[in-house]
């Protein structure tokens, strides 16, 4: 795996903060040339750390009531090929699939997250993944709503451009 330099953690954590700003903006601030900054993230776009430019919305002005952290392991027996490609082919059908990955704990072997306009949306959506991927079995969930005040950080990644930030400064 390579790491990435410090200047390009920098530049990493600024694009994160606004995406929006050219290559000039993002060289005085990083106190680089504008080709520099270009050809950076050129480079990273080849090597695959930034893989997309994109906005984080208000949920709840979108008309999204909840998030959900979904935790699942497999009933035996296990036919791992077959497995991932019914989990491949699930979240290409859905795209309220914010994120799904394999990892260990708590007696599982998968965490979705997902959004939902209501909790009667997630409840299909649950009913959809016991349905079409019938190795799974839901051990736990989070609801999170976003009714209310009951949110105390917004999701953003402007925290993660800090946190990088604090590595190289």
């Amino acid at each position: 795996m390579n790491l990435v330099k410090d200047v390009e953690l920098k530049l990493v954590s600024e694009l994160i903060k606004n995406s929006r700003r050219s290559d000039r903006e993002l060289a005085r601030v990083l106190g680089l040339s504008q080709p520099t900054v270009g050809r950076m993230i050129k480079k990273l776009e080849k090597e695959g750390v930034i893989h997309d430019y994109t906005m984080v919305p208000d949920l709840s002005k979108l008309g999204i009531e909840m998030i959900a952290i979904t935790l699942a392991a497999f009933k035996p027996p296990e036919n791992p090929e077959e497995r991932m490609k019914k989990c491949v082919e699930f979240v290409e059908k859905h795209s309220n699939v914010l994120f799904l990955s394999s990892g260990r704990g708590t007696g599982t072997e998968r965490v979705f997250i997902t959004i939902h306009k209501d909790y009667s949306d997630y409840a299909k959506f649950i009913k959809e993944v016991k349905a079409e991927i019938a190795e799974y079995k839901i051990a736990d969930t989070f609801l999170i709503s976003y009714k209310g005040d009951t949110i105390l950080r917004q999701l953003s990644f402007k925290t993660l451009a800090n946190y990088l930030r604090k590595d190289v400064s």
